[in-house]
């Protein structure tokens, strides 16, 4: 492995200490501020300035445009030590930090990068346009399209984007559309395309309602007649968006997982003083064998996907292809919150079923981590893909 492929990230030293300070920023400010951002459905503009200010939105563009250069493995140990909180705080700036950039740093030109890397790095906020009405997974079934413009120059969108986290509030979107008519291979249909999201002809729909996760928004994006210049194009190049969707996709879904694991460590947290401040029959629950056996699984399966976290980032800051294992991380690391959650709602009984608890919140705002950047379904559809294709390459 040569020294260019590896990524040192921020000194290690300085970045201790950031995330010393972000730790006390998340307990002290961000979990006193949740029953705001709950009640509101929205985080206060003072504390969306504040994590601009702490360089959040910015940290994995490079120093030189005004980032904080941090590699994946730093990457990942900032997103579970915001996923302590409510995800909100986390989701407000994963796309800049994650799909965006990565897409930006795998497949953007010279000129996109020093445009966009320096208004991300000072806080304007990216969305990701993947999925749609009639296709999440499924590629081929894209029905957004890019066509050349008739006066030659650059292209015309048309189409609709659904479920896209932080639409309400981006500046900037980076949207797959359909370049060619037919269906080619390795998805050479698709193209990605940087769209400021004031262009004439983009609306975003109202935020759609859901089950859990206040204070994050998704909604949908509709191109209407979109004209962009041809520098809109990622790498310019027609036939590379999928490839570039799919490289950032490594990171959001490593995203999701180190969010998981943050959001299981808190659940957790709280079921065990529950547990040991609750009584029954005279004496704490946390006394009970078979709260303490809950307690037991939901700590070792945490542990677990630490480690897998740890190994993933650091292949990937070596250079390695990480398709197969960031999968298998999202898979586990989302898995193992939901069935934590679960346990937390059965250690608080009836109380877990209260909304004025926070394990019944936990329990909701979990299950998505299950869903977005990839189901289970498909990411096991995936990783068996591969196994099976180097498996035959070996024989």
């Amino acid at each position: 492995m040569s020294a260019a492929q590896s990524n040192p990230g921020m000194d290690p030293e300085l970045f201790e200490q950031f995330i010393d300070q972000l730790e006390r920023y998340v307990r002290e400010r961000l979990i006193p501020a949740e029953k705001d951002v709950i009640a509101n459905d929205r985080i206060p503009d003072e504390i969306v300035t504040e994590m601009k200010d702490m360089g959040l939105f910015g940290l994995t563009v490079p120093e030189e445009f005004g980032g904080a250069g941090l590699n994946v493995s730093q990457y990942a140990r900032v997103v579970k030590t915001m996923a302590y909180a409510a995800p909100a705080y986390r989701s407000i700036f994963s796309i800049n930090v994650g799909m965006f950039n990565s897409a930006i740093k795998n497949g953007g030109t010279e000129a996109q990068q020093a445009e966009w890397w320096p208004r991300i790095a000072a806080g304007e906020i990216a969305c990701f346009g993947l999925t749609e009405p009639g296709s999440g997974s499924d590629s081929a079934a894209m029905a957004t399209t890019a066509k050349p413009d008739p006066s030659g120059n650059g292209w015309i969108l048309n189409g609709t984007k659904r479920y896209i986290t932080n639409a309400p509030h981006a500046s900037v979107g980076l949207i797959m559309a359909r370049t060619e008519k037919e269906n080619l291979p390795k998805n050479a249909h698709v193209s990605a395309f940087i769209v400021p999201m004031d262009t004439p002809g983009v609306s975003v729909g109202s935020p759609d309602h859901k089950m859990g996760q206040s204070g994050s928004h998704i909604a949908d994006i509709m191109l209407d007649d979109v004209h962009v210049p041809g520098e809109a194009l990622l790498g310019g190049e027609t036939g590379k968006g999928f490839v570039f969707a799919m490289k950032s996709l490594d990171n959001g879904r490593i995203s999701v997982g180190a969010a998981s694991t943050g959001y299981a460590r808190r659940a957790l947290d709280s079921a065990l003083r529950y547990a040991t401040e609750r009584k029954a029959f005279g004496e704490p629950i946390a006394n009970f064998q078979l709260i303490q056996q809950m307690l037991a699984e939901s700590e070792t399966e945490i542990y677990a996907a630490e480690a897998m976290m740890a190994d993933v980032t650091a292949r990937a800051d070596r250079g390695e292809n990480i398709l197969r294992k960031a999968a298998a991380f999202k898979v586990f690391a989302s898995e193992m919150c939901g069935r934590v959650v679960d346990r937390v709602v059965q250690i608080y009984g009836g109380a877990g079923y209260l909304a004025e608890y926070d394990a019944e919140r936990f329990f909701r705002d979990a299950r998505i981590y299950r869903i977005y950047e990839g189901t289970t379904q498909i990411l096991q559809l995936q990783i068996a893909k591969h196994m099976l294709r180097d498996f035959a390459a070996q024989a």
